[in-house]
Parts: C-alpha cells; structure tokens; sequence
C-alpha cells in the first residue's frame, strides 16, 4: 500500500491490486493546489468544500458518504457518526469516521472530528485494531493537540499520520503540527508512506508518520 498526503484531510491510498481510495478531497481556495487525481472511491467525511469536492477527482469513482456499512468497490467502508465539534453538531454539524481495509491493513480517517470520542463510538470504530489513523491535530475547526494525544490514547493505533494543520500554503487559520509532535515518540517524515501488513510496527507501540504535502 502507498499513502500519499494532498493536504488538508486528503489522502490518496492505492493498494497492492492498484485500487485507489481519496479522502476528503478540497476546494483549492483553501490555498493548496489540487493535483491531477483518479480514484475508484472517495470518501467524504462532511459536506463544508474543503473536504467534499468530489467533482476535482476523476474516474467517475464512488462515493461514499455517511454513517452506516457501505461496498464500494468491492471494498467494505464502516461510517461511525461523530461530529464537528464538541456541542454535539450544534455549531459545525455531524461528522463521519470512515474505516476500511486496503491489503490486509485496518485503515481509520477521523475526518473533521471535534470531540473526545464517547464510549460507544470508541467501540464501534475499534471493532478491529487499527493500523493506520488519520488524525486531525489543528485546533479551531477540529480537536486541537491536546485532544487528538487523548483521541489517539483512546483509538490506540499502530501508526497515526497527523493532518488538517496549518502548512504555508493553507489560508485557514489553525495551528501547526508541532504541538502535537511535542513529546512523541518515534516521529518519522516521510514524502509518501509505503506499507505492508509485516511492517507495522508491533502491538502497543506507536509510530507518527508526518507526510510531505509537496509532490
């Protein structure tokens, strides 16, 4: 599997068989540049333009919106409602955790999430051990620092990849990755991250992964 960052909460995931799977893809007015994406699915955690821009990735995928079990692709998505901030949707609306597997590897995209997760939604997306979380860590519009640590103690992923942080190209107004960095350990940067089942690290230890936005 490759994991690419795009940016924001967009990722692209391709797998060993060649599917490809985009999350969250953006309106470029939030300052960084779209690149020229093809897909097979595309996953949309809410619907502000900065993470439901379906129309900017090609290939006619499917779409996948919403709580609840969805195929696409052939491909099994768990959506876990949550929401976009911490009064229960009231001022940002509702928000989807998306999980899904991709060779083998338990994959978690928190999306927008605004909020310490409850119990309940801690043991519907931890219905498997998760090897990968895609984590917001940017404050104002989503969990800042300090409540994605406490997210990320409660989901207890293999590998956590930061995202939905201020970068010199994004306009929005959020804070940068280093406060969430501050006392981590095992913090690795990458350009892309390329991952098999066999090199996740081992249960109980955690590994941060810090993307490149630049390709």
């Amino acid at each position: 599997m490759e994991i690419r960052w795009y940016g924001h909460a967009c990722f692209g995931i391709t797998g060993e068989a060649g599917e490809v799977i985009v999350t969250d893809p953006y309106d470029e007015s939030i300052g960084y540049q779209m690149p020229d994406l093809r897909a097979d699915v595309v996953t949309v955690s809410h619907e502000h333009y900065d993470h439901n821009n379906v129309a900017a990735v090609k290939g006619n995928p499917e779409v996948v919106r919403g709580p609840g079990e969805h195929i696409a692709s052939g491909i099994r998505f768990l959506g876990v409602n949550t929401y976009h901030d911490t009064s229960r949707g009231a001022e940002r609306g509702e928000n989807t955790v998306f999980l899904f597997d991709v060779d083998d590897i338990r994959l978690c995209h928190l999306g927008d999430l605004g909020h310490v997760l409850e119990e309940p939604q801690v043991k519907s997306i931890r219905e498997r051990d998760i090897d990968v979380l895609f984590i917001p860590v940017g404050g104002v519009y989503t969990i800042d620092a300090s409540g994605a640590t406490e997210v990320l103690n409660q989901l207890e992923p293999r590998i956590a990849i930061p995202m939905h942080y201020k970068t010199p190209p994004l306009r929005l107004n959020i804070n940068k990755v280093d406060s969430f960095l501050r006392g981590k350990e095992r913090v690795m940067r990458e350009k892309k991250l390329s991952l098999r089942k066999a090199d996740l690290p081992p249960p109980g230890e955690k590994e941060i992964v810090v993307l490149d936005w630049r390709h």
